[in-house]
């Protein structure tokens, strides 16, 4: 016999004990469901009646917020410390957007109604355009759109510390994209923040965080008006549950 049969006799072998070892360790997991799926924007979300909300992990730790600190409507600087002790819910808009901002933001409007008065609940809205969304255009969109909680900010600032804060701290996509309507591409994704900084958010069917709550209709993802709607049921639920 050969060097080259021997050395295909061996390979052979050892793909043979591969399979008799792991292919059953495998199969059984699969039926355990132990391996589950990774999109977490596209699986199914858990009933509405589910109104656990768990932590979001990074790393092994629940995940907190980045820290932040920017100017308000009002010229006043907020950072992530002055929410400690809220509820809140982020998201990353432009006042100029013409298409999902408006849906997004009318969806916040229903759920600041749901918490009117109630001074332990806040949203905080960081601009991706700060360029033209100056204090003074963020305190007239504030006015203009009757948005009446005082706990809810429009941010603006540096535009890199901001994209940095999105993307790197929040893991929501913000960029300059000239190719779309507005000439900003960003997702329509709200973020739940508990009294604590931590990032919460409710579980899929196979017991991992869903991590967003999704703002505004988007064919991407495949979102209906239906499950918009089911899902900022969900946010408003959510609010309830960590501010008990």
């Amino acid at each position: 016999m050969n060097k080259k049969n021997s050395s295909y006799i061996g390979i052979s072998l050892i793909i043979l004990i591969f399979g008799i070892i792991f292919i059953p360790k495998i199969v059984d997991r699969i039926g355990s469901d132990d391996i589950v799926e990774t999109d977490r924007l596209n699986v199914k979300r858990a009933n509405g009646d589910n109104s656990e909300v768990g932590y979001v992990e990074q790393y092994g730790k629940n995940k907190r917020v980045p820290d932040f600190q920017f100017i308000n409507q009002d010229g006043d600087t907020i950072s992530n410390e002055d929410y400690l002790g809220k509820v809140y819910v982020v998201e990353f808009f432009f006042s100029t957007c013409p298409s999902i901002c408006p849906i997004m933001n009318a969806n916040l409007i229903n759920v600041q109604k749901e918490f009117k008065g109630n001074d332990d609940f806040g949203i905080a809205s960081f601009t991706i355009d700060p360029e033209h969304d100056t204090p003074e255009v963020l305190k007239e969109y504030k006015e203009g759109h009757g948005i009446s909680n005082k706990n809810w900010n429009f941010l603006t600032g540096d535009r890199e510390k901001i994209y940095k804060v999105a993307n790197s701290g929040f893991g929501i996509f913000a960029d300059k994209d000239q190719t779309v309507p507005g000439g900003f591409a960003h997702s329509g994704l709200f973020a739940l923040i508990d009294q604590e900084g931590f990032i919460r958010s409710r579980n899929d069917q196979y017991g991992n965080p869903i991590i967003y709550y999704r703002g505004s209709i988007d064919p991407e993802n495949s979102i209906t008006e239906g499950e918009e709607k089911a899902e900022i049921e969900e946010l408003i639920a959510d609010i309830k549950t960590l501010l008990k």
